[in-house]
């Protein structure tokens, strides 16, 4: 690991991957579906292929921000006993013995921050590897009781902003750290076939008031429409055509995780 902080560490990453030929992509999974050895494996097999950063979910029991695909991952992981102790321990296995250097983020919810004790969560983060996180549930005007103590942790609190953000948008972008989470369209995660016809002018908006890179997420799942969000932004973030087919394939979702992570980073090759 680098001695630089986890907001720096992400933010860099960006140009990491623009420097290796392709637009950064970042795969989402659920810690613990269907059990902590299969995502450490697809940790593992997904950074093998080129995955320029990982989100890693810590299951919650209300996601709101979640589909039905994620929902039900989030469940499985729960029934099946996995911890946010075992999810940092899992950490310091993918760090230590894996040598795992991309950043890792968490995306999670703001009780399971609560719960753990923020400052302790915050710490423990910075203790395993983690570089930052994403709480879609926490309002912008509301993160300054997570942010602190992140920031203290030298940990990016990743900023969301959406098609419907409007004049939010700049508040958002001036006070981001690591990279602006650019949702792609209305509603919850899930695949989808058509976006917000605004992400262009959304995108352009955000760099009128920050450097930081940003990255599309919420519904993309082809190479097609990775091609199209990377001449967009400087990223692509893929979580439930990655979750579906951990779904279908379960111990074996390394196999074919692979190979679809690969078609992904070869379609941000822009």
């Amino acid at each position: 690991m680098s001695k630089l902080t986890g907001q720096e560490r992400i933010t860099a990453c960006f140009a990491q991957a623009q420097e290796q030929g392709h637009k950064a992509f970042i795969p989402f999974i659920t810690c613990g579906d269907p059990d902590l050895t299969t995502t450490r494996n697809l940790v593992n097999v997904m950074v093998a292929n080129g995955a320029t950063m990982i989100e890693l979910g810590i299951p919650f029991s209300d996601p709101t921000a979640e589909g039905p695909v994620i929902m039900a991952a989030s469940e499985r992981a729960l029934a099946g006993g996995v911890t946010t102790d075992k999810i940092f321990d899992l950490v310091v296995t993918l760090r230590q013995d894996d040598h795992i250097t991309v950043p890792l983020v968490f995306m999670t919810y703001a009780n399971v921050v609560y719960s753990y004790g923020t400052e302790r969560f915050m710490a423990r983060c910075a203790q395993v590897g983690i570089d930052g996180m994403i709480l879609p549930d926490v309002p912008f005007e509301e993160k300054e009781e997570f942010e602190v103590p992140a920031h203290k942790q030298g940990l990016a609190l990743i900023s969301m902003i959406a098609p419907t953000s409007h004049e939010r948008i700049a508040k958002i972008a001036q006070s981001a750290h690591g990279f602006i989470y650019v949702v792609s369209s209305l509603g919850v995660t899930g695949t989808r076939t058509k976006f917000s016809s605004d992400l262009a002018s959304v995108v352009a908006t955000i760099k009128q008031y920050t450097k930081l890179p940003c990255a599309i997420g919420f519904g993309i799942s082809t190479p097609e429409q990775a091609t199209a969000m990377g001449k967009l932004a400087e990223g692509a973030i893929v979580g439930s055509a990655i979750v579906k087919l951990i779904a279908a394939h379960k111990q074996a979702a390394p196999e074919v995780v692979g190979p679809y992570v690969k078609s992904m980073v070869e379609a941000l090759q822009i």
